[in-house]
């Protein structure tokens, strides 16, 4: 899969843009803040249905508008298919496919897009938000139907913690909570498909991951990935012990889920908020058997972050019908000595298509350079010669 031609109207800096893309290697090059990351953020968009540096939608619509617009031809083969989301400063977005209007949601069935940045650093040193957030984007590019799940479930907790905090309020126990349980029963049901699900990518995840971090680091680790989920009797929110994840049978975990609610109710009911389900879990990440929050080098930080994505483009590659993922590399170059740069671009080479975003040309190695656009306040110039 590539980008052939990509139109921005009114996204950030740009008023409007219109680029060419080519298969292989295409490199944005210009100073920081001419709006390099944001023809990236545009282009992994379609795929997440998010951005990579902020988590709403409104930054990205630029300063005066109600609304930007982004368009991209894809290609597969012979296969052709234009798609367009529109960013609304409030209300609900939408989306077309072929000129059709579809649900946002239905967009990452026809892009699939790996994007590493520097802010992917806050998987593995940030709160659990940012992992449960990078497995749930995956989770979506891999099955869409799951972006449905998951906004099912965020929409139920947020029903079920509203009620929490009126009981709250009214010091209402009891039986006066008997609507309490028909959210449960809702949370109980989405929450148990999300964490099936994540604890299936977890597994399907360890050996890319192992793979690609002795690629990038040139040894051997061990890196290993686990969820602490709260229905098993962690708390990732508030305290650093997991507790081992259960097999991911859906009867066992529903179970465990419902008897960890009934045990928390009270804790539940005196704070005003859900204390138990995915929205409070963990993937705990390890190099030779210690954390690699609090225990990592900054260089083995940065490997086990691009492992992650190297890992995820590699399974996508592996499933899908749409040929390779669209690979990304948002300022990553930079962050890198001289080994890992090399080690890095000698991975994502063989991509269909890769797109690299530096502030000097220089730090992206050679073998990445071969069709260069320099970005300049918004404006777009192609440099006719690529580096031999």
């Amino acid at each position: 899969m590539i980008v052939e031609q990509l139109s921005l109207v009114d996204f950030r800096n740009y008023a409007a843009a219109e680029l060419a893309l080519a298969p292989g290697a295409n490199v944005f090059v210009g100073r920081n803040g001419q709006g390099k990351t944001n023809l990236a953020e545009a282009i992994g968009y379609f795929a997440t249905l998010g951005s990579h540096r902020v988590s709403q939608d409104a930054p990205m619509v630029r300063d005066g508008a109600d609304a930007a617009f982004v368009r991209a031809r894809l290609a597969h083969g012979e296969r052709r298919v234009q798609l367009e989301a529109q960013l609304n400063r409030s209300g609900s977005n939408k989306a077309r496919v072929n000129g059709s209007p579809v649900r946002t949601a239905e967009l990452p069935r026809y892009a699939q897009v790996v994007l590493f940045a520097p802010e992917d650093l806050q998987i593995v040193r940030g709160d659990p938000s940012a992992r449960r957030r990078f497995a749930d984007q995956l989770l979506i590019q891999r099955a869409p139907r799951l972006a449905g799940v998951l906004a099912d479930y965020d929409r139920v907790l947020k029903q079920r913690n509203a009620l929490l905090k009126s009981a709250r309020a009214r010091g209402v126990r009891g039986e006066g909570l008997s609507t309490l349980e028909v959210w449960d029963d809702k949370l109980v049901a989405l929450g148990t498909d999300v964490i099936r699900a994540r604890l299936r990518l977890a597994a399907e995840l360890a050996g890319p991951v192992a793979r690609a971090y002795t690629a990038i680091a040139g040894a051997d680790h061990r890196p290993q990935l686990q969820w602490a989920l709260s229905v098993g009797g962690a708390d990732p929110e508030e305290d650093d012990s997991p507790a081992e994840a259960p097999v991911a049978d859906a009867a066992a975990i529903e179970q465990l889920f419902r008897s960890a609610l009934a045990e928390r109710r009270s804790a539940e009911l005196d704070r005003g908020i859900t204390l138990v389900g995915p929205h409070r879990d963990d993937l705990v990440l390890r190099i030779r058997d210690l954390p690699v929050k609090g225990y990592a080098s900054h260089g083995e930080s940065w490997s086990v972050a691009l492992s992650l994505r190297l890992a995820s483009a590699e399974l996508l590659r592996a499933e899908s019908t749409l040929g390779d993922p669209i690979v990304i590399l948002d300022d990553v170059f930079a962050e890198l000595d001289a080994d890992r740069r090399a080690r890095l671009a000698g991975i994502v080479a063989d991509y269909e298509q890769v797109i690299v975003t530096a502030a000097v040309a220089e730090d992206v190695p050679l073998e990445l350079r071969a069709r260069t656009v320099r970005v300049e306040a918004g404006t777009l110039h192609e440099e006719s010669d690529a580096p031999v």
